[in-house]
């Protein structure tokens, strides 16, 4: 079972598993974590891209990417784009049947939960302060912090003079750590195409009681601005040969 494929589909499902799972944990009513705030959302979100790695590592993919927009960055990054649909399947995949776990997970919850909103903000991003332009802008840029730090994390430079090749997963968790902290604010930092569009996915097919309605007017945001944010750091990383 060790393949690239089954690796990216087993991370991007552990990702989206915790990851959701906090976002219920502190959103569904009767959860012992309910309303216990940002901070602990940002740090399981960190947690769970760590989790993701290292599982997505030992099931047969030593890249991890576990995101399409990395994958997009780093195919811009090297010129080869063969690999693209292996990838983005997995992930797509992995996302969705990760929601459908945290679903199930929680299934007395959703009942006791009367907002719609916030139960479909268990599963996927909205925007703080709905402006497309700028709703746009803040995936783009956090995608971009994403790849950037990610691709300094394992440059040369860095590798070569401290512990950042054992310690990679740890730094890309604390880095997403930071990227929720300081920049996740306005649109809830999808800064991963699989990670919105496969829990909203399940949102729509999935029998949530009360769920109401699953926003996909805003559901090309974080997917078309993530994967820009993708390309455009693929290009700097490109040519700035880290």
């Amino acid at each position: 079972m060790h393949s690239i494929w089954f690796g990216e589909f087993m991370g991007t499902l552990v990702l989206v598993l915790l990851g959701t799972g906090v976002n219920a944990g502190v959103t569904l009513r009767k959860s012992y974590a309910a309303d216990s705030g940002w901070l602990v959302i940002a740090t399981g979100w960190a947690l769970a891209v760590l989790c993701g790695v290292m599982v997505a590592q030992a099931f047969g993919s030593p890249g991890a990417n576990i995101n399409p927009a990395v994958t997009l960055a780093s195919a811009v990054t090297s010129g080869d784009y063969s690999q693209l649909l292996v990838y983005w399947s997995a992930q797509f995949l992995g996302a969705i049947c990760g929601a459908s776990i945290m679903t199930l997970h929680y299934t007395p919850h959703w009942r006791l939960t009367p907002d719609p909103a916030a139960k479909l903000g268990v599963f996927c991003t909205s925007p703080a302060v709905s402006n497309p332009l700028a709703n746009v802008a803040s995936e783009v840029i956090g995608t971009m912090v994403l790849v950037i730090v990610a691709g300094a994390i394992f440059s040369h430079g860095v590798s070569a003079n401290g512990p950042a090749g054992g310690m990679g997963p740890w730094l890309v968790g604390s880095l997403v750590w930071g990227i929720g902290l300081s920049l996740g604010g306005t649109t809830g930092y999808a800064i991963n195409p699989a990670r919105d569009l496969g829990p909203r996915l399940a949102h729509t097919l999935l029998p949530i009681p009360g769920k109401g309605g699953s926003n996909w007017r805003y559901a090309p945001i974080p997917l078309i601005g993530d994967l820009c944010g993708g390309a455009l750091a693929g290009l700097l990383l490109h040519y700035a040969r880290l």
